[in-house]
């Protein structure tokens, strides 16, 4: 009977570790990807070609070493937290981000310096100096090829940021597409500056065309800050052009109904599109809303983002906007060790 007891705990010992290696199987294979708008992660040091005045230590934000590095470890915790318990996102499109120096700040020297990221990123026209960037994780990704779309601008028009394609194959061996966008701002008026918008989205449905034509079957995900809200006519236009936004009802656990919050109301400038043999995989998108990231709303109530500066006025925070995360099944486990020595570094 003694006998019999022992291997019955013995069984159910391996029956345990059998589930408990399998479901954390299951989770290694989830390849996730981490949209964030930074919110001006500029340097302090004057681009002689671009009007960043405003982010300088003399300027009335009085955007000094310190603050800036702040944001940087900010945005570095963002990003590592927005990886769950397991693993660390395989790839992060950022929008709002100033040059090559900050990436190298960002991914070489602050929080997220173990995690070992690679980046591609674009050096657009945009007077202001703001660019999109993509990192991504060398052990589940392989660069294959990148290069940036021109916007060309009506005489109306400022130059806008480029749009970044980026071609990779990721783990399972398939070859991923990521086309990442920040369209031209609502500042002058959403009416105004739908036309701008609309020249991005053209531009952009005309390279996902040309990828298709090469790889009828290909795999594309495009994500940045599109400055439209879901169901606006330009957000219309790329579902038209055969993606599909995922994150159109995505939501987050502690109060957020959308990316960004607006005189008290909630939506999304944020998106993450899908073509057709994405979406046929299983697939969860969501905006990742953790405490830190959140601010009560004084005035109307309920929480909003917890923004780093309201117009000159420093706040302290993070970014005015919260980061979408979509997470794709059927890839392969990423290096555990990689990943625990950049956790410990948020610790």
């Amino acid at each position: 009977m003694a006998s019999l007891r022992r291997w019955s705990v013995l069984a159910l010992l391996l029956l345990t570790i059998d589930n408990t290696s399998a479901q954390h199987s299951d989770r290694e294979e989830v390849f996730t990807l981490v949209e964030l708008n930074c919110e001006n992660l500029f340097d302090c040091r004057h681009d002689s070609l671009k009007d960043d005045y405003e982010f300088l230590p003399e300027s009335a934000r009085h955007w000094t070493y310190k603050r800036y590095w702040r944001h940087l470890n900010r945005t570095a915790q963002t990003i590592l937290a927005c990886a769950g318990n397991n693993s660390l996102p395989d790839l992060v499109a950022l929008t709002e981000v100033e040059n090559d120096s900050v990436l190298i700040d960002l991914t070489r020297r602050s929080l997220l310096r173990n995690a070992h990221y690679e980046y591609v990123m674009t050096d657009a026209p945009d007077q202001r100096g703001i660019d999109v960037a993509l990192l991504y994780s060398p052990f589940r990704f392989r660069l294959l090829h990148s290069d940036t779309l021109r916007i060309t601008p009506p005489s109306d028009m400022r130059p806008t940021r480029d749009i970044l394609h980026v071609e990779g194959r990721i783990s399972s061996g398939d070859t991923l597409h990521v086309f990442v966008v920040h369209a031209p701002s609502r500042s002058q008026g959403e009416r105004a500056t739908r036309p701008y918008r609309r020249l991005v989205a053209d531009r952009l449905l005309s390279a996902v065309d040309t990828v298709r034509q090469r790889q009828p079957q290909a795999k594309i995900i495009v994500t940045g800050d599109f400055n439209d809200y879901a169901g606006e006519e330009n957000l219309l236009r790329y579902a038209e052009g055969g993606l599909t936004d995922v994150s159109a009802n995505a939501t987050g656990t502690h109060g957020a109904r959308g990316t960004y919050r607006y005189q008290g109301r909630w939506g999304s400038l944020d998106h993450i599109l899908l073509s057709p043999s994405l979406t046929t995989h299983s697939y969860n998108c969501y905006i990742f809303d953790a405490p830190f990231l959140l601010t009560k709303d004084k005035k109307y109530g309920g929480v909003q983002p917890r923004r780093n500066y309201l117009g000159p006025r420093f706040l302290n925070g993070f970014s005015d906007h919260l980061p979408l995360v979509l997470e794709l099944w059927g890839t392969k486990p990423s290096p555990k060790n990689k990943i625990e020595k950049a956790r410990k570094e948020t610790r």
